[in-house]
């Protein structure tokens, strides 16, 4: 996967200037910091990409550090002035409760093992720190034409395991965490041509709908 990563990384990381790059992006960290309860301290992005959320957490006052296995993302997001490393989900390079918050988007759709690496990140974070994971929902009506289209045209979602809030939630409860909590937003596809009535209905309906969201996030805490 990492060499799929290396090869889109500059067509992902233009992808967030798009108008639907920009809503979406908007929206989903909308849910995230929404449901953030650590406010700051010392935070993980893992598997963070071109570092889209490491920048968002130090624009927000974190001691934040991402972590990614493709070369190329990572290339990308140092060139932004952050501080990330090349790593291993499943062997996180950090001592025993490191972590306020660990934080990961979209990376737990392309691991095998995902509970190795909760268990992982359930040893990285102090105790009473905070977890959000967030994923993309397979049973969303827009990733069930995207998860389509993949079929024909090499795209990440080829090569994606997807989750529901439920899923995700037992993933975190197994792991040890509690507080277990999960949202969804974006009910529309990119060619919506309402995004204002888009962002509305997200923010009212997060919660109820979120099994129908294409974009879910669960929390937990470690006790």
């Amino acid at each position: 996967m990492a060499e799929y990563f290396n090869r889109i990384a500059g067509r992902y990381d233009d992808w967030y200037r798009t108008k639907t790059g920009q809503y979406v992006d908007r929206t989903e960290k909308w849910l995230v910091f929404s449901m953030l309860q650590t406010k700051s301290g010392k935070a993980l992005d893992l598997g963070c990409g071109t570092g889209n959320y490491t920048l968002e957490l130090k624009r927000r006052g974190f001691d934040v550090i991402g972590l990614d296995a493709s070369e190329g993302m990572l290339e990308i997001a140092m060139a932004k002035g952050l501080n990330c490393i090349k790593g291993d989900a499943y062997s996180l390079p950090f001592p025993d409760e490191s972590f306020d918050l660990v934080l990961s988007v979209t990376m737990f759709e392309f691991i095998h093992e995902p509970e190795k690496v909760i268990a992982e990140i359930h040893r990285v974070l102090k105790p009473g720190g905070e977890v959000l994971i967030g994923t993309m929902n397979g049973r969303s009506p827009w990733f069930f034409f995207k998860r389509l289209k993949s079929l024909f045209v090499e795209t990440a979602y080829r090569y994606a395991r997807f989750y529901t809030p439920r899923e995700l939630e037992l993933l975190l409860k197994n792991g040890g965490f509690t507080e277990v909590e999960s949202a969804g937003v974006i009910f529309f596809p990119s060619f919506w041509p309402f995004l204002d009535v888009a962002e509305r209905i997200d923010k009212k309906c997060h919660r109820k709908c979120r099994n129908l969201a294409a974009f879910i996030a669960v929390r937990g805490v470690k006790s």
